[in-house]
C-alpha cells in the first residue's frame, strides 16, 4: 500500500470514497514547506486548478489515505498522471503520529491563474468535511477575494 496526502477537493471523504473505495483514511496532517496555489488555467476547467508550490513559510492541510494498488492506479488516471497533467512526488507530512512519507500530485504547468468560484466552494466544503481548522478555511476563502 502507498500513502497519499490529499489536498484541494480530494479532502472531501465522500469524493475519495468514490475515487479510492478500497483505501482507508488514516487521518490528517500538515505538509510543511509547501503552499496551496493554482495553475493550469489554460486546461479549461472553468479556471485554474489546485496544485502545490514549495514555500518554506507555508503549510497545507492534508488527509492521508493508505491506497491499494488498484486505487492508486485509478487515482493516477483521474489526476492525469498518464497524460502528464500532474506528476506524483514524495513529501513528508507531519501527523499526530509523527512524520509520514506520502505522495502528492503537483500540476505540470506554470503557477498562476484564478480558480472559479464554484471550484473554490468545492474546495472549502471539502476542507470543512475533512476537519480543517478555521484559519486554513479562511486562507481558502481568501483566494476568492483576489478577483
Amino acid at each position: 500500500m502507498t500513502l497519499y496526502a490529499a489536498y484541494g477537493s480530494n479532502l472531501d471523504p465522500r469524493q475519495m470514497l468514490q475515487r479510492a473505495p478500497h483505501s482507508p483514511h488514516l487521518g490528517t496532517g500538515w505538509l510543511r514547506g509547501w503552499r496551496l496555489t493554482f495553475g493550469g488555467e489554460e486546461i479549461g476547467w472553468e479556471g485554474a486548478v489546485a496544485t502545490l508550490a514549495e514555500d518554506a513559510t507555508a503549510s497545507v492541510f492534508v488527509s492521508i489515505y493508505d491506497l491499494t494498488r488498484q486505487d492508486e492506479q485509478a487515482l493516477d488516471e483521474w489526476k492525469g498522471v498518464t497524460t502528464k497533467l500532474y506528476s506524483k512526488i514524495r513529501v513528508r507530512v507531519d501527523t499526530l503520529n509523527g512524520a509520514q512519507l506520502c505522495y502528492v500530485y503537483v500540476l505540470n504547468s506554470f503557477e498562476g491563474g484564478t480558480p472559479s468560484n464554484r471550484y473554490l466552494e468545492i474546495m472549502i466544503s471539502a476542507a470543512l468535511e475533512a476537519g480543517a481548522p478555521a484559519d486554513y478555511i479562511d486562507t481558502l476563502k481568501g483566494f476568492g477575494e483576489s478577483e
